[in-house]
């Protein structure tokens, strides 16, 4: 019931932000919630040993969330300064704590920085990639609890299924790919059914890539912001390996 209350509460606010908000206000309510993530990021990281990767996570990863342009120029300066900076205390783990660092803000401010890239193409572009991931969330949930068999990735994940993993295919592919369709003309249907099927297999290897994260940290959530779901990384880590790879789409297409 907590979770399908937390869902109830903010998903009208998410609509909102992205389809109705000036673009100022969604700009704030992003850099909140990459900032909430990273920090729950930074937590897990730490639990690996090697030191929290730390406050400069949060400077860089807004300036690469801020840039105007795509920020592979960021990315590289980031990278050297990452090295550079951490390169202290114990020498053995210098090398570790900068790639969690560098880590940290491409996966939580590089991908929401795509959000931003689709949401300026048209904001319903930024509305499928969130939307397929709800529904495929729902679709994994209700199916793999009732018929879920086979396990996916047990040592990672033991309750999901590779019949919910199905299910979750086909809801995306049912919600978000019509909402695709009716929403941004021209399309055809073939690739938009493709695409959303794609970002929804690419989000549940977000799934899975934050568990294993969490496994290996010792943690079973994130955090505890949201009642029901956990730590907003846990609701979100599907969302952050999709909107990259629909943004790769648009600009290859």
């Amino acid at each position: 019931m907590k979770r399908i209350l937390t869902a109830a509460a903010l998903i009208p606010i998410i609509v909102y932000v992205v389809l109705g908000a000036n673009f100022w206000i969604y700009l704030a309510v992003l850099a909140a919630v990459a900032c909430l993530c990273y920090h729950e990021y930074d937590h897990l990281a730490a639990a690996y040993g090697f030191g929290a990767p730390g406050p400069l996570g949060y400077g860089a990863g807004l300036v690469l969330l801020l840039l105007p342009r795509e920020p592979w120029l960021a990315i590289v300066t980031l990278a050297l300064l990452a090295l550079g900076l951490v390169m202290r205390g114990d020498l053995a783990k210098s090398l570790p704590r900068s790639a969690l660092l560098l880590m940290g803000v491409v996966y939580i401010f590089g991908a929401w920085k795509c959000a931003t890239l689709l949401r300026a193409r048209s904001p319903h572009w930024l509305m499928f990639g969130l939307l397929l991931n709800w529904a495929g969330d729902a679709g994994a949930y209700y199916i793999g609890r009732a018929f879920g068999k086979h396990k996916m990735a047990p040592a990672i994940s033991p309750q999901k299924s590779w019949e919910g993993a199905a299910a979750s295919v086909v809801a995306a592919m049912a919600i978000a790919g019509a909402y695709l369709l009716y929403f941004i003309p021209g399309i055809p249907v073939a690739e938009a059914l493709g695409l959303t099927a794609a970002a929804n297999i690419a989000g549940q290897m977000g799934d899975l890539a934050e568990s294993a994260m969490k496994r290996g940290a010792g943690v079973k959530d994130s955090g505890t912001l949201l009642p029901g779901h956990g730590g907003l990384l846990d609701r979100v880590d599907s969302t952050l390996f999709a909107l990259p790879l629909i943004y790769i789409f648009l600009v290859c297409i």
